[in-house]
């Protein structure tokens, strides 16, 4: 039987409704086993304390929702909008990003009852047809938020020098993989979102792009190919690096991605003896680049590696949500093990600037501000990390950052001219 249009909508806000739900509760799962002074903790201005987090994403369903679209609605408390705005400039004055850390009241028990309390409130919203665009916005950016928590605990607790760990256990094996390559032909190729679901603004307007033949390697950088990087003077060597990177390394004393000691890398599980298998994260865009060098192949461009893509199962992908492996009350812990595929693993670095596409336009009002005004000086990355929530792995995605830094889950895939 035929469904109606009405029994369509309906189930679309039932399930938009399920996932906010489910979205609220993960955030919580993630930051459950933490003390109140790891979620205070800010351990450098790229990262936020994970209460921040809480409450950040809690001020954003409060202040473009509840406030300006639930009548009678008082705010939970008018102080904390200035401490949890992020970069809304349209939203008026906010506490300095670097000085989060201070921020040791409210506590987090505080901060948990302002999510419960909002959490309730929305409830009337969601079944409007008019928001659901802006709750899917807010799901979206809370799922971002997610990574980002899992990325700056992990930062956080390696400064600790009992490296402790936030799961008990240790991080599963992975496979050793013969590298083989996808060969494309190059031609006209359509880029960017295609209308289907949700998309962020950055991912559209589709448009088209001639694409010379190429080939893009079906498995990711690992761990021991860096080893073989490091052991034959990939750090030392200036002709492999970029003018920038080279200052870079010198600068920083850079010898090696970061979370590295010995034979060791700083998991979500605390210090684990590294596996050479697994693919190599926390590296940067200039590392990425002078590897790719010392390969001899190069990073591909985000439409190459789009192109690509577009023929793979972003839903098969890893990814992290309450139904993913190693669950531990509702989460588990995220580390790359290298399965397969585009997706999932690690934000994989392109060669490609963070522009915006042709004939685009940021939104209207603060949420504007999202994406569109950070479109300079970033470079492009693509494929979804061991940490993003599932549903975030999708060929039009575009992730982007400073080309110097690595507290991410990022990695790299090579390219070659064919």
């Amino acid at each position: 039987m035929a469904h109606s249009g009405a029994d369509s909508q309906a189930r679309q806000v039932v399930g938009l409704a399920e996932q906010f739900i489910a979205t609220r509760e993960l955030s919580e799962a993630l930051a459950a086993p933490l003390s109140e002074s790891d979620a205070t903790i800010q351990s450098m201005e790229d990262a936020s304390p994970i209460k921040w987090h809480l409450a950040h994403t809690t001020w954003f369903w409060e202040t473009f929702l509840l406030r300006d679209h639930l009548e009678g609605y008082a705010l939970h408390d008018e102080r904390w909008p200035f401490l949890f705005n992020s970069y809304y400039e349209a939203e008026g004055e906010r506490h300095t990003r670097c000085q989060r850390g201070l921020i040791t009241r409210p506590s987090l028990a505080e901060v948990l009852d302002y999510r419960r309390a909002v959490t309730l409130a929305m409830d009337p919203l969601l079944g409007r047809e008019e928001l659901q665009a802006l709750v899917a916005l807010g799901i979206a950016h809370e799922q971002q938020h997610q990574e980002l928590l899992q990325t700056d605990i992990k930062h956080a607790l390696s400064q600790n020098p009992l490296g402790p760990a936030i799961w008990d256990g240790v991080p599963r094996a992975a496979k050793a993989c013969q590298r083989g390559w996808h060969a494309h032909p190059g031609g006209i190729a359509l880029v960017g979102h295609d209308g289907t679901g949700f998309a962020f603004d950055n991912e559209g307007p589709r448009h088209r792009v001639l694409l010379d033949p190429f080939a893009l390697a079906d498995t990711l950088v690992t761990n021991g190919e860096w080893q073989d990087f490091i052991d034959d003077g990939g750090y030392e060597t200036a002709s492999l690096w970029l003018s920038d990177g080279w200052t870079w390394v010198q600068e920083n004393g850079v010898v090696a991605p970061d979370y590295w000691r010995e034979d060791e890398y700083f998991t979500l599980q605390g210090w684990q003896p590294r596996d050479a298998h697994a693919p190599v994260t926390h590296i940067s865009f200039y590392e990425a680049e002078a590897f790719a060098t010392w390969a001899g192949a190069r990073l591909p461009t985000e439409f190459e590696w789009e192109a690509v893509a577009r023929g793979q199962h972003a839903e098969d992908a890893p990814a992290h949500d309450p139904a993913g492996g190693n669950q531990i009350d509702g989460a588990h812990p995220a580390h790359p093990t290298g399965l397969g595929g585009l997706f999932g693993d690690c934000w994989q670095f392109t060669r490609s600037a963070y522009l915006p596409y042709p004939r685009y336009q940021p939104p209207e009002g603060a949420v504007g501000e999202y994406n569109g005004k950070f479109m300079s000086g970033q470079v492009v990355l693509k494929g979804a990390s061991c940490a993003t929530v599932r549903g975030h792995s999708r060929a039009s995605y575009r992730n982007f950052f400073y080309p110097h830094q690595r507290w991410q889950f990022t990695g790299l895939r090579l390219a070659k001219d064919v």
